[in-house]
C-alpha cells in the first residue's frame, strides 16, 4: 500500500480547522443570500473554504485545489483537493446540526482520501486508500444487512427525485425497504458507512458533495457507483450502500 498518511493527516486537521470556522456562525441566525441556481450561501461557506484554500496553498502550494464557492486552481499537478466548506447549507442555516464538511484528495482524478467532518456532532468518519475507513478514531465497518426488506434507505432533497426522473425509482426503494428517511446529504453517507443505515442515493450531486465519498465507502466494506453501477466520482448522481444490497437497488432503480 502507498503511504497516503501524511495526506490524511492533514485533511483531518483542515477539515476539522473548517468544522471550528462554521460553528462560530451555527445557530447564531447567520444571514443568508441566494445564488444564481437558487442554492443558499452564508458567510461560513466562505470562510471555511478560505480556511481550507489557505491550508491547502500553505502546505501543498503545488497541489490543484477544487472548492465549490470559489472554483478551480489549475497548477498542473496530479494531486487535486476536493472541498465542499458545508455541504448541507439548508440544513447549517435552519440550525440542524447535520451538515457537514468535506476534504478530499485525488490523484489523477481517483479519490485516494476522503473525509466527512461533521462538527455539530463532533463526528468524523474517513479512509485512505487501502488503510481502511475509522469514524472518530475507531474502524469503521457498512452494516450485514442482506434483504432489502430490512434495510435503512436514505435520500436527500424531496423535491430532487422528481425533478430527476427518479420518483418512480425512489418508489419502488420504498416499496421494498423497512425504513426510509432524509437524513441526506453527506451525513447519509456517513451512516451507511458506519453501518447505522444500508442504503443512501441522490439523483444529482456535483464533484464537490461526492469526492470523499467514494474511498470512504470501499474502505469501509461498502460499495458506491451512479446509477448504472459504475465506481465512479465523475457522475453526477450517486448510490451507496453496504454491498450486500448494491446489486437489488440498482435492478430497481435502473
Amino acid at each position: 500500500m502507498t503511504n497516503y498518511s501524511e495526506f490524511l493527516n492533514f485533511a483531518l486537521d483542515a477539515a476539522w480547522q473548517a468544522g471550528r470556522v462554521t460553528l462560530g456562525h451555527f445557530q447564531t441566525g447567520v444571514s443568508v443570500r441566494r445564488k444564481a441556481d437558487n442554492t443558499p450561501l452564508t458567510i461560513a461557506d466562505q470562510q471555511a473554504e478560505q480556511k481550507l484554500r489557505q491550508l491547502i496553498e500553505q502546505y501543498w502550494p503545488e497541489h490543484n485545489i477544487v472548492g465549490e464557492e470559489y472554483g478551480n486552481t489549475q497548477n498542473n499537478s496530479p494531486y487535486t483537493w476536493v472541498c465542499d466548506p458545508i455541504d448541507g447549507t439548508k440544513t447549517f442555516m435552519c440550525g440542524v446540526p447535520l451538515y457537514a464538511n468535506l476534504v478530499a484528495l485525488l490523484y489523477e482524478n481517483e479519490p485516494i482520501v476522503g473525509v466527512i467532518n461533521l462538527p455539530a456532532l463532533n463526528e468524523m468518519v474517513y479512509a485512505v486508500k487501502g488503510g481502511g475507513c475509522f469514524w472518530n478514531g475507531r474502524p469503521a465497518h457498512v452494516s450485514d444487512t442482506r434483504n432489502l426488506a430490512d434495510a435503512v434507505v436514505l435520500r436527500s432533497e424531496l423535491e430532487n427525485q422528481e425533478r430527476y426522473g427518479r420518483q418512480e425509482a425512489w418508489q419502488k426503494l420504498v416499496d421494498a425497504s423497512y425504513v426510509q428517511r432524509t437524513w441526506g446529504d453527506a451525513y447519509g453517507y456517513a451512516l451507511v458507512a458506519t453501518g447505522r443505515a444500508d442504503v443512501m442515493l441522490d439523483p444529482i450531486m456535483a464533484l464537490w458533495d461526492i469526492a470523499p465519498l467514494q474511498v470512504i465507502m470501499e474502505e469501509a466494506g461498502g460499495r458506491l457507483t451512479d446509477w448504472q453501477g459504475e465506481a465512479t466520482i465523475h457522475h453526477e448522481e450517486c448510490i451507496a450502500t453496504n454491498g450486500h444490497l448494491h446489486s437489488e437497488v440498482l435492478r430497481l432503480v435502473k
